[in-house]
């Protein structure tokens, strides 16, 4: 049946981040119906920071096409717009990669499929187990949002979560050059790649925190290269923390920030040998691509969930009593999640990769 599927729909919402939690999840229905034209459903960029699904999957042949429509919309209009393209594509198959919104949400969605005339529904999560990230007694912490999502998929197969290539981005010969391109003044030189934007502001560590940190790494790894990696809000931020590093290394500084796609930077990153940044897309980009990760999260998601997958990340975590806050903007607590991290935490981490 899978061999002669010949169209196939995934249903994943979300930016950057999100679209890279799920790449074993989308490996797996790739192997699952190689034969199949296999299109997503997905949003239109919800913030100028969050570079849409295409961006990222461009040139890996997971996905050939696409649906887009504003979220959260209750515009009959358009929700007629979106029955109709897909009444008339026809798929065969709903891959659900949707986010947890709860079990009636899930059961929304599936009667909205089922009436886009798609027989065959995967992965919608319509019971409080598939929702939940469950908690693994063996690492003593909820599974990462990328395994849960591939366990909804069980019926395809094994999603192969400790495998490199459940990750692979397939970055084409261009997109690594471009990157040798732009990293020319850091030749002979190891490369750290720093992220100090977030768009998000219960995420931010704060600048004198990224200018302090910088200070200390550049006197620890004078022989190193700083690469700056961000949209372009964010260059001018990314340039006052560097100035840090400039304090204490004649090390070179590359500021690339609003300078390359999303996958350009992945291939920036893949030179790199280490990265730092705040829970971002720009860290899941750098765990895609195995480059190990100094990770500085705030507690607003429950422990591990969004973490960088892999054994060679460092993660900076304080669970304080509000953990789980969900908070996009933080007052009353005024951040203390983060700004109860130390620069002397972090570099320790960044010690314990780099030697």
């Amino acid at each position: 049946m899978a061999s002669s599927t010949k169209r196939v729909l995934i249903y994943r919402l979300g930016s950057l981040g999100d679209t890279l939690v799920a790449l074993p999840a989308l490996h797996l229905v790739a192997r699952a119906f190689p034969n199949a034209d296999r299109r997503m459903l997905t949003n239109f960029p919800v913030n100028a920071k969050a570079p849409p699904a295409a961006a990222i999957l461009e040139n890996t042949n997971l996905i050939q096409g696409y649906f887009r429509y504003a979220v959260g919309t209750r515009s009959p209009r358009e929700l007629l717009k979106v029955w109709w393209q897909l009444i008339r594509w026809r798929p065969e198959v709903l891959i659900y990669l949707g986010s947890s919104r709860g079990v009636e949400s899930a059961r929304r969605d599936a009667k909205f499929f089922r009436l886009c005339g798609i027989p065959r529904l995967i992965g919608v999560p319509l019971t409080e187990d598939m929702q939940q990230n469950r908690w693994e007694e063996r690492e003593q912490a909820l599974e990462p949002e990328g395994a849960r999502l591939a366990r909804n998929l069980v019926e395809l197969g094994d999603a192969q979560l400790d495998a490199p290539a459940s990750w692979g981005l397939h970055l084409t010969a261009e997109e690594h050059a471009r990157a040798t391109e732009v990293l020319t003044a850091t030749a002979g030189h190891p490369i750290l790649a720093v992220s100090v934007g977030t768009k998000v502001q219960s995420k931010d560590w704060g600048r004198d925190n990224w200018r302090a940190l910088l200070n200390r790494l550049a006197s620890l790894y004078p022989g190193h290269a700083l690469a700056l990696c961000g949209a372009p809000e964010e260059s001018e931020a990314s340039e006052f923390a560097a100035d840090g590093w400039r304090e204490n290394s004649s090390g070179p500084v590359v500021n690339l920030c609003g300078l390359l796609t999303p996958r350009e930077s992945a291939a920036v990153f893949a030179q790199s040998r280490a990265f730092v940044g705040h829970d971002s897309g720009p860290m899941h980009l750098a765990a895609a691509v195995q480059t190990p990760c100094v990770a500085i999260f705030a507690a607003r998601n429950k422990p591990r969930v969004w973490f960088p997958y892999g054994k060679q990340h460092r993660v900076v975590y304080h669970q304080t009593a509000c953990w789980g806050c969900g908070l996009e903007t933080c007052i009353i607590e005024r951040k203390k999640c983060l700004t109860s991290i130390s620069v002397d935490e972090v570099v320790t981490q960044v010690r314990s990769i780099l030697g």
